[in-house]
């Protein structure tokens, strides 16, 4: 059995003190309004008559507009209890029930007015005209306080529903932004433990084993992210060190990096393990593939509302389209951008001379 959790409840209860809230202000307001209504049309234009009861009319009115505010509370309470049923049948149900209570109504009205008011039997000189007459209003009264119930309860139903929605498409976004993550994890070192692989073959077991040290530090860094899909650039830099070490370890001087970051930019949020896919497809398609010394410029600059991060390297493969040349790292990176600014993001990959340049261009956002 699912159990609520906390932030589930307060939402309920926070939305059940509104409803309430709404309620109670409606009933106030809505019977001090038939109060003033009745007084104004009914009872002040008898203010000339000279056997006009000032005290019964009043004492009348008060016992009218108390019993009106009770039925109009067992009203509520019925409504509250059916709301959940098919539309069709609330409504029969709800009108049924008001007209009831209109009846009922209408019945202490004229009883209350003869004895208060005239001193009389309830039921004396009482003829179906006059009855027929205050029933309409009574009815109308209950019929009115009905639809203004279903306005409240579908309108807090349809609230509820959107929250409902708006929480099912954050855990759809976590839990795509949790794939593209554990898409690009293993990825990551497969591309490492075959270089490994490879030094070990070569029989250089130290710089193996210097390799597979420097990857642990980089994964127990990485997974200090693992509780939050949200980490900051400044964060993010440090992690591309680990990385950059590790590649270092494979090409010594053929691997040259530098950086130019603003330093305001490093309070920047942005998804975990965004740069590192960027930078090793600089690495595979650059240091990799020209099998001399190269040189990656990592720069970062902010512009007003946006951050633009530019990874640029020497060589790489102009003659190869986006898709088929960088693979599934850069497309991963770019959804996984969209997913988490729920934006559209610009990842743009140019050929400029002999160098190659990736560009991404995000929402500047800190966090408060």
């Amino acid at each position: 059995m699912n159990t609520p959790t906390q932030s589930e409840l307060t939402i309920s209860l926070q939305a059940f003190s509104k409803q309430s809230h709404q309620f109670w202000s409606l009933q106030i307001l809505g019977w001090l309004g038939y109060t003033m209504v009745v007084f104004i049309s009914i009872i002040h234009p008898q203010f000339d008559d000279n056997d006009f009861n000032l005290r019964g009319q009043l004492l009348n009115l008060s016992v009218e507009v108390i019993c009106g505010f009770i039925l109009s509370f067992l009203q509520w309470s019925i409504i509250r209890r059916i709301v959940h049923w098919p539309l069709k049948r609330t409504l029969i149900a709800s009108f049924a029930s008001a007209a009831v209570l209109g009846l009922v109504f209408n019945v202490i009205k004229l009883a209350s007015y003869k004895t208060i008011v005239y001193h009389q039997v309830w039921y004396q000189e009482l003829d179906m005209l006059e009855f027929g007459g205050w029933f309409l209003f009574s009815v109308s009264t209950m019929f009115v306080w009905t639809a203004i119930f279903f306005i409240m309860l579908y309108n807090a139903r349809l609230q509820k529903e959107h929250e409902m929605l708006l929480r099912a498409q954050t855990a759809a976004k976590d839990a795509q932004l949790q794939m593209l993550r554990y898409q690009l994890n293993p990825h990551f070192m497969f591309n490492t433990m075959n270089a490994i692989s490879t030094l070990i073959m070569k029989k250089e077991n130290d710089m193996a084993q210097e390799m597979l040290d420097k990857l642990c530090d980089f994964f127990r860094a990485s997974l200090e992210h693992d509780a939050s899909d949200a980490s900051y650039l400044g964060k993010e830099l440090e992690l591309l060190d680990l990385y950059l070490s590790i590649e270092k370890v494979r090409f010594c001087e053929r691997l040259n990096v530098n950086y130019d970051v603003d330093p305001y930019s490093k309070q920047a949020r942005l998804p975990p393990l965004i740069l590192q896919p960027i930078v090793e497809n600089a690495i595979k398609y650059g240091v990799e593939a020209r099998k001399k010394q190269n040189v990656i410029d990592i720069s970062v600059t902010k512009h007003e509302a946006q951050l633009e991060i530019l990874v640029e390297n020497e060589g790489g493969e102009s003659d190869k389209p986006y898709e088929k040349g960088f693979g599934i790292g850069l497309s991963n990176t770019k959804e996984r951008l969209d997913t988490f600014f729920n934006t559209p993001c610009q990842l743009s990959v140019e050929n400029v001379s002999t160098k190659t340049r990736v560009t991404m261009v995000i929402p500047f956002v800190i966090e408060k």
